[in-house]
């Protein structure tokens, strides 16, 4: 309870100080107030289009997902079990992780060009983030846990699924739900760069060229709320599905 009321004062705060700063500045080109951008914010979810271009950016990055997620964990779990395919492969994961990504968007916009950039440098970025949870989940798994099953069941594969699996399935699903709150980052940057058509990142851009700042503002603000439902996803993920189970039984 203090840990939400803090939370509130905070938010409070950061509210105030930008009312402040709005009533100082004066100059909606500058810094936007507040009641402006609560009515754009409004509109977005009242216009059609602005709705669909959430549902595209949104689709977008759960198609990223996807696709990094099934590369991530099959590579992950081959060099969770043979240490020269990690050793080889780990230096490229290392590359897609340290090299900037704004650099990475400028070479794919070359290359694919505007259409698949945004999906291309979604997975490039999410990739390295569930590989490296598979991998480093299976080479912490504890030896002696697997050495108790190899005495009961020496086969390879159903030990992947009745004991490494579980085993790593706590570690890969903190991978798969934080990857959408980074996707979501990564997907709007491409989109902005690529002026990808229905898109979030096109909206941001079409406001900034327009002047409409109250409507940048607004549209950061979905951003963040779209950022922190999937932080509330990632937090409480487990609490729910134990209580769903406990309602089952």
């Amino acid at each position: 309870m203090k840990k939400t009321g803090l939370t509130i004062l905070s938010i409070f705060f950061i509210f105030l100080v930008w009312v402040i700063a709005g009533a100082i500045v004066d100059n909606s080109l500058l810094l936007p107030k507040p009641i402006d951008v609560i009515v754009a914010f409004g509109k977005i979810f009242i216009e059609t289009d602005s709705l669909s271009v959430i549902l595209f950016t949104i689709l977008r990055l759960l198609v990223g997902v996807l696709i990094a997620s099934i590369f991530g964990l099959l590579l992950g779990v081959l060099a969770g079990f043979k240490n020269s395919f990690a050793t080889f492969f780990n230096p490229l994961v290392t590359i897609l992780r340290t090299v900037p990504v704004i650099s990475i968007t400028v070479i794919l916009l070359i290359i694919f060009g505007f259409s698949l950039t945004p999906y291309i440098i979604t997975f490039l970025m999410l990739f390295p983030l569930i590989y490296q949870g598979t991998y480093g989940a299976i080479t912490n798994i504890d030896s002696e846990l697997i050495d108790v099953y190899k005495l009961e069941d020496d086969n390879f594969w159903s030990g992947l699924m009745h004991c490494y699996f579980p085993l790593i399935s706590k570690n890969i699903r903190t991978s798969l739900l934080q990857s959408l709150g980074l996707g979501i980052k990564v997907l709007v940057m491409a989109e902005y760069l690529s002026q990808t058509k229905n898109s979030i990142g096109n909206q941001l851009y079409l406001a900034k060229v327009n002047l409409l700042y109250d409507e940048v503002f607004a549209w950061t603000f979905l951003l963040i709320f779209i950022a922190l439902l999937f932080e509330l996803l990632i937090n409480h993920y487990k609490p729910i599905t134990e209580k769903i189970r406990k309602g089952l039984k």
